[in-house]
């Protein structure tokens, strides 16, 4: 199945959704009503920079604690794109490679930063930060999409050494995440991508949720990371229609 042929299936389920419920509609302002998005690669830093703007502040809204990992809330500005699954260093899967700019306050997913510079490495889920995923379509949930999973212990499956070790294609590069205004940017070294500078992308601004509690997870009745509601999606039907601009 092609990245362009799963959009189509994703596009429809999302649009036509009839669930009544919309979870995480609290959050839907104008920190998440999105007028633009860009990718453009800088040669003087050898670095792709990816950037979203909306009508609001971007990052400003953040989500509110529940105060555990399941059901925990996570607010994202998402950029699916057409890039390979072994582009940002998964074994080779099929689904949708989007990096994903994310704000959640129940976890801490990325194990190896400190992104407030407290000294501490568990306490800043909350701070805007960058994720490589791979999504999958998912009818169990109302938004159609979900971070692809995969056995516990699958000796097949390659993550990169970055990822914080949950089984599912799911990766904490590191990247610097900048908040200014109405945009928000985060900048991808070159090398990171294996200089991949021709690929097509969207921009996506959704409420997401984990289902995860204590190392536990119930396979099958929930996706471990779900897209539960879809704010925006700057196309209007996730067709993948933009360029890096070089």
């Amino acid at each position: 199945m092609t990245t362009l042929t799963l959009t189509t299936g994703l596009s429809a389920m999302i649009f036509g959704s009839s669930f009544a419920q919309k979870p995480g509609e609290q959050y839907n302002n104008a920190d998440y009503k999105l007028k633009a998005a860009e990718v453009v690669y800088e040669s003087r830093i050898d670095a792709l920079v990816f950037e979203v703007t909306v009508e609001g502040q971007a990052g400003k809204t953040v989500p509110k604690p529940v105060g555990s990992m399941s059901g925990a809330p996570v607010l994202g500005y998402v950029f699916p794109t057409t890039l390979k699954s072994r582009d940002v260093g998964f074994s080779a899967t099929e689904g949708i490679v989007a990096m994903a700019l994310t704000a959640h306050p129940d976890m801490d997913d990325t194990p190896l930063w400190d992104e407030n510079a407290d000294g501490k490495y568990d306490n800043d889920g909350v701070v805007w930060h960058a994720h490589w995923v791979v999504l999958t379509k998912d009818e169990r949930v109302p938004g159609g999409l979900s971070v692809k999973e995969f056995k516990a212990g699958d000796k097949t499956v390659e993550l990169p050494k970055t990822a914080p070790g949950l089984p599912f294609f799911f990766d904490s590069p590191g990247f610097n995440v900048i908040s200014q205004g109405p945009s928000m940017r985060v900048v991808v070294p070159s090398f990171r991508v294996h200089h991949q500078r021709d690929f097509k992308f969207d921009a996506v601004a959704c409420y997401m949720q984990m289902s995860h509690s204590d190392g536990h997870h119930k396979a099958g009745s929930e996706p471990m990371l779900g897209v539960y509601n879809v704010f925006g999606v700057l196309s209007g039907n996730l067709s993948l229609p933009y360029t890096v601009k070089k």
